[in-house]
């Protein structure tokens, strides 16, 4: 069977949205200064990486992004790593992301942001402004200057964003995470870049409890000698701000700068925006460097031609600050849409609850991960049926391959005018690979393209793009959002290690991908995590396609066991509620993955946990489970696990069914 026989059409844009799209409209604009004519929308991106420099320069112009002083040109040096990006320009990162905040649309909504331990909040672009500049100068009084660090340790919510651009406008540079990390992880992140400044709340909530931080962080405080002061956010309304000499709280802050305006120092292209960090499980995060240029024209190509985000629409990403789809939800600050942030549990009081804000606010641009939409399927609710849905064009997914019975759910759900689009990159990028586009049908399981400037193939082992199947996703050449460097990396050799080792000059990025033959795509998992049994490479996903689709499996884990020169596939399993791993089950997972994938996937041990274990972020940690039995040295950084008490549970699993390797 073909993969377009596979890969039926669910949802196809109508001739208005092909035109009237802020795609349309771009190709349409590059087709009246004498590009193209392009056939289609693979046309368009096959100009694209053929001619960077006129293509980057068109996306700059078309989304209206500023600078003070233009490039000498778009891109000197191509050599990766060390793309050199519009050399010569000087810019200012938030500038760009306020520059809504004067004339008409001055008082529209910019930021709404929803917790469960606060009312909420609604602030126009001009407050927003407004309190940027005022936090600023109240950083700047302390001490804090161009190039400091300033750090965050905030929930989704008003005064992150704010906190971002008032260091952005000075050029300190940014880096945040999420308050329940524990001190040791934030630590092992801030810790490494030195902050001057610290921005934290005194507590969150989750699932209807209250977390109280304020000693923790605290003593978090005492462990970063670098800090010139501390900004204690009232998160907890009825919780204590934090103590110390250098604390001060959010309102005195505000208060205290008030009435001065952001100062958006114009900076050079590659002048750190912010730092993310990598979500391994072992040692310390890297620390990954963006620069402002970079991210912010790669971001405008996403969020408005791939999105189609613009002023008048509504945009929800749920997320948290410690992961990167959080930068990526602030950056459409520049298309003029409203923000709407969303803290707290996405199952409480149920797992309704982010449908309810979507419908409340009339979101038209909702962002959730592949786990959170096969949790609703799972689940059997109708948020279309049951709730006001119509505004909603664009639903976006990314964290984890999205599963084909996904794409049933949302397309039986009553909503077939909403785009679904998987996304997919990462935090070293800040952005994308493949993803949406509004020109294209989506079709059931697959990734619907390549994105414009992304010049991404899947590479065999040999080095070259392979004809048909799976690969390495491989980027050939630059992308402005690559990162600059890495902290603490000053002769590159981390950065160089991380993705340019395995294919010199070829960005690697560590996903296993099949792009169709019709330029779809389809993920398959970490290539890090594939599975090899009997030298055939088998990803990761194209198991638990089969595995979660099953109502007794409440969640899944795949691992590799080295044994003999070969590979055993190791399952693990939570069973549904009022479900049991029995021998029925076990036959009927054997025999689902035999028929929907092939006998080399099934796996050689069945094993039922109690649970599966999470970074942060929500992906799967399938390597520190693989080093448990293979018996690797390498330690785990459990406090990147938002559940670390899992990887107990499993030793003990393991070590019963013998599987435990030696000094595990």
């Amino acid at each position: 069977m073909s993969t377009t026989e596979q890969s039926p059409v669910v949802w196809t844009p109508s001739p208005e949205t092909r035109e009237q799209s802020r795609m349309g409209r771009f190709k349409a604009s590059l087709e009246q200064q004498g590009y193209g004519p392009f056939t289609d929308y693979h046309a368009l991106h096959q100009w694209s990486i053929e001619h960077l420099d006129v293509f980057w320069q068109q996306v700059w112009d078309f989304c209206g992004l500023v600078c003070d002083t233009p490039a000498d040109t778009v891109l000197g040096s191509r050599e990766m790593p060390g793309a050199q990006w519009f050399p010569g320009m000087k810019l200012n990162f938030a500038a760009n992301l306020l520059r809504m905040a004067e004339g008409d649309h001055a008082d529209s909504e910019a930021v709404v942001a929803h917790c469960e331990t606060r009312p909420v909040l609604r602030r126009s672009y001009r407050r927003l402004k407004a309190d940027v500049g005022a936090l600023e100068a109240f950083l700047r009084s302390k001490g804090v200057q161009q190039g400091d660090r300033v750090a965050g340790i905030v929930t989704n919510g008003y005064e992150a964003i704010v906190g971002m651009l008032a260091a952005t406008s000075m050029g300190a540079i940014w880096s945040s995470a999420s308050p329940d990390f524990g001190v040791g992880a934030i630590n092992d992140r801030f810790g490494q870049i030195e902050p001057a400044a610290l921005i934290t709340v005194n507590g969150y909530g989750y699932g209807g409890k209250v977390f109280r931080r304020q000693d923790e962080f605290a003593e978090l405080v005492a462990q970063l000698p670098s800090l010139k002061c501390v900004v204690s956010i009232p998160q907890l309304p009825d919780g204590e701000p934090l103590a110390g000499d250098k604390v001060t709280t959010w309102d005195d802050a505000l208060a205290a700068g008030g009435g001065e305006a952001p100062s958006f120092v114009p900076l050079p292209p590659d002048h750190p925006v912010y730092i993310l960090y990598s979500s391994g499980t072992t040692g310390k995060p890297k620390c990954i460097v963006h620069g402002s240029a970079g991210i912010l024209v790669n971001h405008a190509k996403e969020l408005m031609l791939h999105g189609d985000v613009g002023p008048e629409d509504r945009f929800l990403y749920f997320t948290t600050c410690g992961w990167m789809m959080w930068n990526w939800q602030v950056s459409a600050l520049m298309t003029g849409a409203a923000v709407v942030t969303v803290d707290g549990s996405p199952g409480y009081p149920d797992i309704s609850m982010l449908w309810e804000v979507v419908a409340s606010e009339r979101i038209t641009h909702f962002g959730t991960s592949a786990k959170f939409l096969a949790g609703c399927r799972k689940a059997e609710i109708q948020p279309a049926r049951d709730l006001d849905q119509s505004h909603l064009r664009v639903i976006f997914s990314t964290g984890s391959p999205l599963l084909p019975e996904d794409y049933d759910w949302v397309y039986s759900d009553g909503a077939p005018s909403v785009l679904l689009g998987s996304i997919a990159g990462g935090t070293d990028i800040c952005g994308c690979f493949v993803g949406a586009c509004p020109l294209l049908p989506v079709r059931r399981g697959e990734i619907q393209c390549r994105f414009l400037g992304v010049d991404a193939v899947a590479y065999g082992d040999d080095g070259k793009p392979v004809s048909e199947g799976r690969g390495e996703l491989v980027c050939r050449q630059p992308l402005p959002s690559m990162p600059v460097r890495f902290w603490n990396d000053p002769a590159g050799e981390r950065y160089r290690s991380a993705y340019f080792d395995t294919f010199p000059g070829v960005w690697a990025h560590g996903d296993f991908i099949e792009f169709t033959e019709h330029g779809g795509a389809i993920i398959y998992g970490r290539s890090d995590a594939t599975l090899n049994p009997g030298g055939v490479r088998i990803g990761t996903a194209e198991i638990y396609r089969q595995v979660e689709t099953i109502a007794e499996v409440a969640d899944s884990l795949v691992v590799g066991r080295q044994v003999e020169g070969d590979v055993e596939i190791v399952l693990l399993l939570v069973p549904a509620p009022g479900h049991q791993l029995t021998g029925e089950l076990t036959k009927t997972l054997r025999q689902r993955i035999r028929e929907g994938a092939s006998p080399r996937h099934v796996p050689k041990h069945i094993l039922a946990v109690s649970d599966i274990p999470y970074t942060r972020s929500g992906k799967k940690v399938e390597l520190a489970v693989a080093r448990l039995l293979n018996g690797s040295a390498r330690s785990d950084n459990r406090d990147a696990l938002a559940n670390p008490e899992a990887l107990d549970s499993i030793r003990e699993t393991l070590a019963e069914a013998g599987l435990l390797a030696p000094g595990q």
